[in-house]
């Protein structure tokens, strides 16, 4: 697995495995699996309701701590709690978060910004970000901020590679995290005539060649799956690269393209949007 050197200074695997809509039977598993194979970056969420499914996986893997990367994300109605950060940690079974994001821009944000810095200084986190901030709700936060995100995760495949956002955020060295990586598995995109004659000459899949296209993008990637053929065809992406002509062939395909449209009002309810915490397995 390669590595990225975040603002931060820690580093973070590029590849990792993403949990979301995973039961927690099916987390346990599927990090079990991952970890097995070689991955070492999990990300899940409070609103996945599988953290604790998580944590159980990392502690059945018998890796040693330090070797994996823990992500995970604050839910709006969650943050707004003082001890946020230490029932999330609680629940993974962690004596630190190696990266903690804001899930969504609603509720006081800034606030929670502020406290999430606080826990990067309390030693319980040690690198902090954004998930769907863009725009003005991200710019609130790169102006009070005192310790730069290091990470921003957002929609970004090709046809939706996030050029706008990158020329934003290049200069505070903040990377990029995809989710939605393979375009909701849209057919098109992956049909597409550059990536099948590009899995052709490296003898791979077209699904295994846009994520090598995220990886020499510099985009961070963590596509999600519970079978464990996929998880291990998903990570082995290692053994090539795709040449700089190849990337501007990759580049023509760009639709500016969305698969999610954010919805104002929808992201506005998540601040009165209650989730079980308790509840989970």
């Amino acid at each position: 697995m390669k590595k990225i050197t975040l603002n931060s200074q820690y580093q973070m695997p590029q590849m990792g495995l993403g949990t979301f809509l995973l039961s927690p039977k099916d987390a346990e598993e599927a990090v079990v699996n991952a970890l097995a194979c070689g991955y070492r970056l999990i990300d899940t969420a409070n609103a996945y309701l599988n953290e604790k499914a998580v944590g159980r996986a990392i502690k059945r893997s018998g890796l040693p701590r330090e070797e994996i990367f823990v992500e995970t994300k604050l839910w709006p109605t969650v943050y707004e709690q003082d001890d946020a950060i230490d029932k999330t940690l609680e629940r993974l079974g962690v004596e630190y978060i190696d990266l903690l994001l804001l899930h969504q821009p609603a509720g006081n944000y800034l606030h929670v910004y502020q406290m999430m810095e606080k826990a990067v200084k309390e030693g319980k986190v040690r690198s902090i970000g954004l998930s769907n901030f863009e725009g003005s709700p991200l710019q609130d936060i790169l102006d009070i901020c005192e310790i730069t995100p290091a990470v921003i995760q957002v929609e970004a495949h090709p046809y939706y590679p996030q050029d706008e956002l990158k020329k934003l955020i290049n200069k505070y060295d903040i990377k990029v995290q995809a989710w939605y990586p393979l375009g909701h598995g849209d057919k098109g995109l992956i049909e597409e005539p550059i990536f099948k004659e590009l899995a052709e000459k490296y003898g791979k899949t077209s699904a295994q060649v846009i994520l090598r296209w995220h990886i020499d993008s510099g985009n961070i990637v963590i596509p999600g799956s519970k079978n464990k053929d996929h998880i291990k065809e998903n990570a082995d992406i290692f053994d090539f690269e795709l040449t700089e002509e190849e990337m501007k062939a990759i580049a023509k395909i760009n639709k500016n393209k969305r698969y999610y449209e954010p919805n104002p009002e929808l992201t506005a309810s998540y601040a009165s949007y209650e989730i079980d915490l308790d509840g989970q397995e």
